[in-house]
Formats: structure tokens, sequence, C-alpha cells
């Protein structure tokens, strides 16, 4: 399935200064029943959102009407637990296009590129001055530069690198997924496969 392209992306952020955030508090288990992608982002950290009887929870950062935008910005060791691609189908379908972290794990980073998402790594410290910039301006900007891989804070004009691997790099700014990305090359292949003798 396709989805949008990514280059360069400038917004607000919503911060999530929680370490060791898993899949199972993204999307609880019991929302796993649907197979396509869509109406996950509405059971996003569930949990930590509503209360028993559904009434949002005033104190939790996504009912904060002070803080909106496309990117995330989690603390360290976001996306671990089980491997369910659903965590990032929900953080994707709530509208985040890039969470950044100082840390991510390996698998929900893999879901989360195969779909759209940008997981940017950061340093401890350049994330901590991301979350100080929040802190002091609810409405503090982020620009993430895919192609140049730099993530920059508006205000202050402080930015670092960071990595990714080339195919999903090239993939995201594309818009592909890995079955588009080889429809893309279906000329190619199909010259390829006239050269094999079988």
């Amino acid at each position: 399935m396709a989805y949008d392209k990514f280059t360069v992306l400038k917004s607000n952020c919503v911060p999530l200064p929680l370490e060791n955030v898993d899949t199972d508090q993204i999307i609880p288990a019991r929302f796993l029943k649907a197979t396509k992608r869509e109406g996950f982002g509405d059971n996003l950290f569930r949990d930590w959102r509503y209360n028993n009887d559904d009434s949002p929870k005033e104190d939790f950062v996504l009912n904060n009407p002070t803080y909106s935008g496309k990117v995330l910005v989690a603390g360290r060791n976001f996306g671990s637990g089980s491997s369910r691609e659903h965590a990032a189908w929900a953080i994707y379908d709530y509208g985040f296009r890039c969470v950044i972290s100082s840390f991510f794990a390996d698998i929900f980073k893999g879901n989360a590129l195969n779909i759209g998402i940008l997981p940017v790594t950061v340093s401890p410290a350049f994330l901590d001055q991301i979350f100080k910039a929040i802190e002091a301006d609810a409405n503090a900007e982020v620009e993430v530069d895919l192609p140049g891989q730099k993530v920059t804070i508006v205000a202050t004009g402080e930015s670092e690198s960071f990595e990714i691997n080339g195919y999903k790099k090239n993939n995201m700014i594309n818009g592909f997924d890995d079955i588009d990305y080889l429809q893309n090359m279906k000329e190619e292949i199909g010259e390829f496969a006239k050269t094999r003798p079988f």
C-alpha cells in the first residue's frame, strides 16, 4: 500500500517524555483484531488516553489542545515489547509522520519505515534540547529533512544528523512500500528475466 511521500517535514511537536514505551501501550492487544490499517488511531495510547468510561484523561498529552503536529517526540526505547505492526499503524493513522527518540526497538523501527513513518534517532543530548524547546514554547517547530538526513529545532537553528538505510530512505521519499518498489522496477525486472537461461 503506497503512503504519503516524505521529503522535508516542518511541524509542531507532541511531547511524550516517557522511556520504555512498549507496543502494548501504543496499541493495546484487545484492538488487534482488524486487518486493515484504518481506525487504529482512535485507540492510540488507549489506556493512557481514556478512562474506563471512555472519557478523556485530561492530563494525557494527546488530550491537551496545547500540543499538536505531525511529529511525536518520545523518550528512549520507544516501541519495545511485542513485534505488532499495529503499533506503527496506530501512530500513522492518528496523523503522525515522524517519531523522534534517542533509541527505537528494531522491529518497531522496521515496521514504521515500512508504512511511511520516519523514526529519527538522535543523541540523548539533542533529544533533551527538543524537549526543552517544546517546554519553552508549545508551538516550537522542528524541521525533519529526510534527503539531507538532518533534524533542526527551527527556533534555535540547532540541528543534528540522523542515519537511515538507503533503501528505506528512497522508498519514503517516493512514497513506496516494498511492493511499490518492485512494481516501479517492473520493466528492469522483465529485461533481466530475459537474460536468464531458465
